[in-house]
């Protein structure tokens, strides 16, 4: 049976941990920031560490996260997918900021 995490990064706070918890899943499961798997080392035939819990592989062989960003303020988004290291690593489809990007600030209830 398939086992797949999807995660929901909502909010400034909620999309800076999630680029550090992609960052980190990068490094432990050797792909590199713009998705593609990094070469094993001479010594290592082959790792089956189930890349496929939170990751799927694209038609080009790019790995991207299963992860949703979502923000009322565009800065943070647009940091990761615009300008951070792994911009290449997220579907542009799975993110989502406010259409007027004036962010939640003075929303009172």
């Amino acid at each position: 049976m398939p086992r797949e995490v999807i995660t929901l990064q909502v909010g400034q706070c909620g999309n800076q941990i999630g680029a550090s918890f992609w960052k980190q899943l990068c490094l432990e499961h050797g792909i590199a920031p713009d998705g593609l798997l990094k070469e094993l080392p001479p010594n290592i035939q082959s790792i089956d560490d189930r890349k496929d819990v939170f990751f799927y592989e694209a038609d080009d062989g790019r790995y991207i996260p299963r992860a949703l960003l979502i923000d009322l303020e565009p800065r943070v988004v647009n940091k990761i997918s615009h300008s951070g290291t792994y911009r290449s690593l997220f579907n542009p489809e799975n993110l989502f900021v406010a259409s007027d990007g004036g962010g939640a600030g003075n929303n009172w209830a």
